[in-house]
């Protein structure tokens, strides 16, 4: 029955056996890990960059901010004067909303740069997870590949047995057959003789 299951099935664990990885498979999956690469290096790169210019720009604002309410407090000390007061008072409050414009598009590219490295951490798991199932597909494909051997060497020995039966069946039978013309031989001469005798 194992053999007859085998010899049925023959071009299926064939086709396993001799299954292969594809190449081109193998180069898409390079390629997609050396793009997620160069793209998590330029995004931190890029956002290094970006966070270092903010840094200075929000650092000379706030060192004209910090000069314009100096000069504030000495017109207002030395002079007196309403009208350079009042013109000080708004490019304070234009600078302060400048910073804060600055402020939120920093928050905004930390916000563009935390989606994107999610999106290429998804990349990586999905490009491991098919490297994975590739794995797994190829163990699979040993493992039958080793039960056809086994089940294989498995009828070489019940044929090996088989045979050992079969000659040592015919050795008994020969044997036999050898023994019974003796004892017949033997017997005819010995009534021949009887015969001969009397």
């Amino acid at each position: 029955m194992l053999s007859a299951f085998l010899h049925a099935n023959r071009a299926f664990f064939s086709s396993l056996a001799t299954h292969r990885v594809e190449p081109w498979l193998c180069w898409i999956v390079v390629v997609v890990v050396v793009v997620v690469v160069v793209v998590v290096v330029e995004v931190v790169i890029v956002e290094i960059v970006v966070v270092v210019v903010i840094e200075i720009v929000v650092l000379i604002v706030v060192v004209v901010v910090v000069v314009v309410v100096v000069v504030v407090v000495v017109v207002v000390v030395v002079g007196g004067g309403g009208g350079v007061v009042l013109v000080v008072i708004v490019l304070v409050v234009a600078i302060e909303v400048v910073v804060v414009v600055i402020v939120v598009v920093e928050v905004a590219l930390v916000v563009i740069v935390v989606v994107v490295v999610v999106v290429v951490v998804v990349v990586v798991v999905v490009v491991v997870a098919v490297v994975v199932v590739g794995v797994a597909v190829v163990l699979v494909e040993i493992v039958v590949v080793v039960v056809v051997l086994v089940v294989v060497a498995i009828e070489v020995v019940v044929v090996v047995v088989v045979v050992i039966v079969v000659v040592v069946a015919v050795v008994v039978v020969v044997v036999v057959v050898v023994v019974v013309v003796v004892i017949v031989v033997v017997v005819e001469v010995v009534v021949v003789v009887v015969m001969v005798l009397t």
